[in-house]
C-alpha cells in the first residue's frame, strides 16, 4: 500500500506549486505579505513520504539527507531500490547490520545549496541525539557555511521527527523566518509520541539502544514488550506476554492518547517492517476506534531505523495537525510571521496562516 497522504496536505503542496510558478497570465498579483526565506533540511530518519519529499524538494525548499545503512562490508544509502530487501535478509540470517551518522560534508552541501537558491536561512531538523550523533555533524557542517543554520534535535524518531519537519515546511512557506519556523516546528515535535511493539529486543541491544539486561530479561521470560521514546531515548513502557496481547495493548494506548488530543487534530502514522498487512490491519482498528481522527498515514520504517528495530516491528506515532486552521483564513499577524509574538487571540504555536508567502526574490 502506497503511503497515505496526512489529511490537509494539498493545501501546502497547491500554495508550494503555486509560488514556484508565479504569478498566472501575466497579471501582477498584490504586494506579499511575506517571502518564503528559509530552506529546512532533516535526515531520512524522519520517514517522510517519498511522494512528500518529492513534492516539496523540488525548489530546495526541503532538502533529506540519507543515513547510511551498512550490511555487512557494504554501505547502503536510504532510498537504494534493494536495501529494504538487503537489511531483511541479514537481519533474519544473523548478518550484521550497523548504522552511521551523515558525514559534516553532506550537511555542508545542503546548506551551500540553499544558499545558491537564494534562501535566507535554514532550519536543520533530526534525529534524538542521544540514539545518533546526526545533530552533531550538522553542527559541524554549520560552522563552515556562510548562511545561517538553527539546527533542532528533535528528541525523537520516525514520522514524530517528520512531523515537526513538516510543521516547519509549512511555518516556511507561511513567511517565517528562522526563529518562527523552528519554534512552530518545536511545538509540533513537543505534541507528538511513539509508541511501538517489537518482537525481539536483540537487535535494539545489538545496536545499543537498550541495555544488555533488558534484552536478556525479555527473552528468558517470552516477554513482548511496548516501548516508547521519551525525551530522546527509548524505554520500557509495558510487558505483555504475547504478541496478540502486545499489539491490541499497543493499541488502546494509542486510542487513548489520540482521544486526549483537541477535536480534529489528531494525526496518526503507522510504521512497520516486514508485516505490513499487520499495519494495515492496526491502522484499520484505530479508524474504527477514532472515528473523527483521519486515517493513519501508513508506511515501512526506514532503513536506518528498521536497521535497529528489526523485523515485525510496528510503530505508531501520534501527533497533531500542522496544517493552516480554518478558523484563520486571513493569516497570521506580522509579528508572528517573522516568529515574534503572536496575535492577540492566537495560541501561542497556533497554526501558520493560509495564502500569505510568495516566491522569494531572485527564484
Amino acid at each position: 500500500m502506497p503511503d497515505r497522504e496526512p489529511s490537509g496536505w494539498p493545501w501546502l503542496r497547491e500554495r508550494l506549486v503555486r509560488l514556484r510558478q508565479g504569478p498566472r497570465g501575466g497579471v501582477p498579483e498584490a504586494a506579499p505579505d511575506a517571502v518564503v526565506q528559509v530552506a529546512v533540511v532533516t535526515d531520512s530518519a524522519a520517514a517522510l513520504p517519498a511522494d512528500w519529499i518529492r513534492a516539496f524538494a523540488a525548489d530546495g525548499a526541503l532538502t533529506v539527507v540519507p543515513m547510511p545503512v551498512m550490511v555487512g562490508a557494504e554501505i547502503y544509502g536510504e532510498g537504494e531500490d534493494d536495501i529494504a530487501e538487503t537489511i531483511a535478509v541479514a537481519l533474519a540470517s544473523g548478518k550484521p547490520v550497523k548504522t552511521s551518522r551523515p558525514s559534516p560534508g553532506q550537511f555542508e552541501h545542503a546548506y551551500r545549496a540553499a544558499s545558491e537558491r537564494g534562501f535566507q536561512s535554514v532550519v536543520s531538523i533530526h534525529i534524538s541525539g542521544a540514539l545518533s550523533g546526526t545533530a552533531d555533524a550538522a553542527r559541524l557542517a554549520a560552522q563552515r557555511v556562510g548562511i545561517p543554520v538553527e539546527v533542532l534535535d528533535s528528541r525523537t524518531v520516525g514520522m514524530a521527527q517528520g512531523m515537526g519537519v513538516q510543521g516547519a515546511v509549512v511555518a516556511a512557506a507561511d513567511g517565517r523566518n528562522a526563529a518562527g519556523v523552528l519554534a512552530f516546528a518545536q511545538d509540533r515535535l513537543d505534541r507528538t509520541k511513539v509508541y511501538f511493539y517489537v518482537p525481539s529486543l536483540e537487535q535494539l541491544r545489538r545496536g545499543g539502544r537498550i541495555g544488555a539486561a533488558a534484552s536478556l530479561w525479555g527473552t528468558m521470560f517470552s516477554i513482548k514488550p511496548i516501548l516508547a521514546v521519551e525525551d530522546g531515548r527509548i524505554i520500557p513502557l509495558e510487558k505483555v506476554r504475547s504478541a496478540a496481547k502486545a499489539i491490541a495493548r499497543l493499541e488502546e494506548i494509542v486510542a487513548a492518547d489520540a482521544s486526549t488530543r483537541p477535536a480534529g487534530q489528531a494525526r496518526l502514522a503507522v510504521h512497520h517492517f516486514g508485516n505490513q498487512a499487520e499495519a494495515e490491519e492496526l491502522a484499520r482498528r484505530l479508524a474504527v476506534a477514532l472515528p473523527a481522527c483521519p486515517p493513519a498515514q501508513i508506511s515501512a520504517l526506514p532503513a536506518v531505523l528498521a536497521a535497529h528495530a528489526g523485523l515485525g516491528v510496528l510503530a505508531v506515532i501520534v501527533g497533531e495537525g500542522s496544517t493552516p486552521g480554518s478558523s484563520s483564513p486571513s493569516g497570521v499577524s506580522d509579528a508572528t510571521a517573522t516568529g515574534g509574538e503572536p496575535a492577540a487571540g492566537e495560541p501561542d504555536g497556533g497554526e501558520p496562516g493560509a495564502g500569505r508567502a510568495t516566491a522569494r526574490a531572485g527564484d
